[in-house]
């Protein structure tokens, strides 16, 4: 009996310390600018077995690609999305991966090499810095990386702009995220950019807010 005692603490004292730097990193990304760490990418291409919101084919799914489509991912990291991506939209597409770490881009590159994909371009940046050209994207994501973004309010304009009028940006918030933000927060932030919301899938913990830059 002793044994599944202890194994019970043991789980329970994991659980708690898991917990507790959920919310420590979720206290300190409010204050500082700490994207997910690229030594911890192994668990961002994971899909999380806990909600179907943000698994990758569901996402995907959202986004009603077509072969040829540019699609801008933001904050793409290890390439979760960008890769299965880059070979919906065909070689006659093309797919941006910006993320600040080089790392990350790394990664993607090492799976586009594997794939023997050539439509994907690599993009060190912050999305805030406004590299990139207005007005080029059919399609753009931000996918549980809205909260890593020091200042999400010029961050979503710059994803508006970047897109064609009648182009679609995909918000993606799972609350088992660190940098998680409500519906409220992005609707807020979206409309302020300009964006006009198409439909929102999912609950208030975890969901998919779809939206549609105006073509007037």
């Amino acid at each position: 009996m002793s044994f599944f005692i202890n194994i019970l603490y043991f789980f329970i004292i994991t659980v708690l310390v898991v917990v507790s730097i959920c919310f420590a990193w979720r206290f300190l990304s409010q204050k500082f600018h700490l994207p997910c760490p690229s030594w911890l990418g192994w668990m961002v291409e994971m899909d999380n077995p806990f909600t179907k919101t943000s698994r990758a084919s569901v996402i995907i799914g959202h986004l009603e690609l077509k072969p040829g489509m540019k699609v801008l991912d933001v904050g793409c990291g290890p390439g979760r999305l960008t890769i299965p991506i880059a070979k919906k939209i065909g070689p006659q597409g093309i797919i941006t991966a910006l993320d600040v770490q080089q790392e990350m881009l790394q990664r993607v590159q090492q799976k586009a090499q594997a794939e023997s994909l050539k439509n994907i371009q690599l993009f060190q940046a912050n999305i805030e810095d406004g590299k990139i050209e207005n007005n080029l994207y059919d399609r753009a994501l931000l996918i549980s990386v809205l909260g890593e973004i020091p200042n999400m309010a010029v961050a979503m304009k710059k994803v508006f702009d970047s897109l064609k009028p009648g182009g679609m940006l995909l918000v993606t918030e799972v609350v088992f995220d660190p940098h998680f933000q409500s519906q409220k927060t992005v609707l807020r932030l979206a409309k302020s950019a300009g964006f006009r919301v198409m439909k929102i899938v999912g609950n208030r913990f975890a969901f998919t807010m779809q939206l549609n830059k105006p073509i007037d």
